[in-house]
């Protein structure tokens, strides 16, 4: 499975939040929002960070999604 943070990004604009303000509230570097704009794993406590500067839960700032380039078969 992979991982989308659509819905975060979403949820920013929605608030009239730049990414620059996240980072400051959150208390995270620029590498965190480079992974996240890239749908890469991030730790769980930069989730957990995210879902409370936000405040909201896990399922409304990502979701997982079938992983492209696998192999159906296993």
């Amino acid at each position: 499975m992979g991982v989308s943070y659509k819905k975060l990004f979403h949820m920013l604009i929605d608030k009239d939040m730049t990414n620059a303000e996240l980072m400051e509230k959150a208390g995270f570097s620029a590498n965190i929002i480079t992974r996240l704009k890239r749908d890469n794993y991030i730790s769980l406590d930069s989730i957990e960070k995210i879902c409370e500067v936000m405040n909201c839960g896990v399922d409304d700032i990502l979701e997982f999604t079938p992983e492209k380039n696998k192999s159906d078969s296993i």
